[in-house]
């Protein structure tokens, strides 16, 4: 039972359960279409729903075989391979583009700051569809379709926007005089950005870094226009598998992605949570 300030009215009272209960109602709304994946995935048969002997908790309506079968699937395991060198070097692109976008942008005397701003967040407004579609006629002209390079270009556009927040919101509280001591004192630039810079913003980099990999790891709409059957990643894999055989393979990879995914998500509020102590610290 949830506990009240002393001075509340039972109106009041009612008033924050109303509110706790409908949070908790937008949870479940959101979740319950992913977790039901879970337990599908140990299936023993090779259905879409729940047997009779899942629902009665028998040992042997379960089974491990949709998992072990994509460690023998070709497809699978060159999809896992090429979701993770995409990814790797999408975010590496990213994270590269996106940190130097944000100390540039923090710059106060920068002319037409929100207008560039504006237009480098401008791949997570456009709907995906017209921005994979111009990207395939103009990547055309550069024989990039068809090929990993052309795919880990265009994930690395769409990963940068996260990377230039994460960043932006890390360089909120930054103290620059302390980049004036450090270039007053004889260093470097480039050392007083890996000396004095990095160090302060590296959980924002982060974060953005992980950011990128997900939206690279997840992606399949670009991918679709861009990538050729070597190009195949795991979002297509299971998209493909969706149209051309119903099979449980794609409910334990899915599953494998709820898990990875909650992980980063584990690990970026980690960050969030580090990033905004040293916040407080250097502002202290």
């Amino acid at each position: 039972m949830p506990r009240f300030p002393s001075y509340y009215t039972p109106l009041q009272k009612l008033g924050a359960l109303s509110l706790t209960g409908s949070a908790y109602l937008v949870l479940a709304f959101l979740m319950l279409p992913i977790l039901v994946i879970v337990p599908l995935s140990f299936n023993a048969e090779p259905f879409f729903t729940f047997t009779d002997g899942m629902l009665a908790l028998d040992p042997e309506a379960y089974s491990l075989k949709w998992y072990q079968q994509i460690l023998t699937d070709d497809k699978w395991l060159l999809a896992i391979k090429n979701s993770f060198i995409i990814g790797i070097f999408a975010t590496l692109i990213a994270t590269t583009l996106g940190t130097l976008a944000a100390i540039g942008m923090s710059n106060s005397d920068m002319p037409f700051q929100r207008l560039i701003m504006a237009m480098l967040l401008s791949p997570m407004i456009v709907p995906l569809i017209i921005t994979a579609a111009g990207m395939f006629f103009f990547y055309t002209q550069f024989n990039l379709v068809g090929n990993y390079l052309g795919v880990i270009i265009a994930h690395a556009a769409l990963g940068t926007p996260f990377v230039i927040i994460t960043v932006n919101a890390a360089l909120a509280g930054f103290d620059y005089s302390l980049v004036n001591a450090s270039l007053g004192m004889g260093a470097k630039p480039v050392y007083t950005f890996f000396k004095v810079i990095m160090p302060l913003i590296r959980p924002g980099v982060i974060s953005g870094a992980l950011f990128a990999f997900v939206t690279s790891f997840d992606e399949v709409v670009v991918v679709l226009f861009l990538a050729g059957p070597e190009q195949r990643t795991i979002p297509r894999q299971m998209f493909s598998g969706l149209r051309e055989e119903i099979n449980p393979t794609i409910l334990a990879v899915a599953t494998l992605l709820v898990v990875v995914s909650v992980l980063l998500l584990l690990t970026i509020e980690y960050l969030r949570a580090r990033s905004e102590k040293t916040r407080l610290g250097s502002t202290a």
